[in-house]
């Protein structure tokens, strides 16, 4: 391709069927009224409506979700029982995104599971799987990539940027992310 007439998205087509298309335009219409609506409490509620979107819930009743977090896609969404899913937080689930039970997402988090292969002139989308661990705490306003699995009883420290892997037992923080010390599991 000649470099005068190349440019970033040149003959990009959307990655999704007509299918995925439409339900995810009547998902934007369920979130922005009725998921969004709905009373800060009613964190069951949003669960099955999640759920009757595809995303895998095995116990509704035991998961906080607030009514101002964003999912993109939920069939693409795993709660564990005694997850939370803070106000503010967006899900960007082009790929799986796990959390293991008792996993905690602070206000504001972004969990992104997708960017674009920008070597390439239409920049084709490249989803990777997010994998929060059992009980672990990703604090306010933090940013989780693409292909990223933090493991069990970590701490992500408040605005951290986590591109790789944190080994169980972590408490990190930073941009980039670095684990700072081992943590020791909460008592009683």
């Amino acid at each position: 391709m000649n470099q005068e007439e190349a440019y970033l998205g040149k003959g990009c087509r959307s990655p999704y069927s007509g299918a995925e298309i439409l339900s995810r335009s009547i998902w934007s219409l369920v979130q922005a009224t009725l998921f969004r609506w709905s009373p800060r409490s009613f964190h069951r509620f949003r669960a099955h409506l999640l759920r009757l979107f595809g995303a895998d819930i095995p116990a509704p009743a035991s998961v906080v979700i607030f009514p101002t977090a964003k999912v993109v896609f939920p069939s693409k969404l795993s709660l564990a029982p005694r997850t939370m899913v803070g106000p503010g937080v967006v899900l960007y689930n082009l790929a799986t995104i796990t959390l293991k039970r008792g996993a905690n997402i602070s206000q504001n988090c972004h969990l992104c599971a997708g960017t674009h292969d920008y070597s390439r002139w239409e920049m084709p989308l490249v989803s990777e799987p997010i994998v929060i661990g059992e009980n672990t705490w990703i604090c306010a306003d933090a940013f989780v990539g693409p292909g990223v699995s933090i493991g069990d009883l970590c701490v992500v420290g408040a605005r951290s940027v986590v591109m790789k892997d944190i080994p169980p037992r972590s408490i990190c923080a930073g941009n980039p992310c670095t684990v700072i010390r081992e943590r020791i599991p909460p008592s009683c």
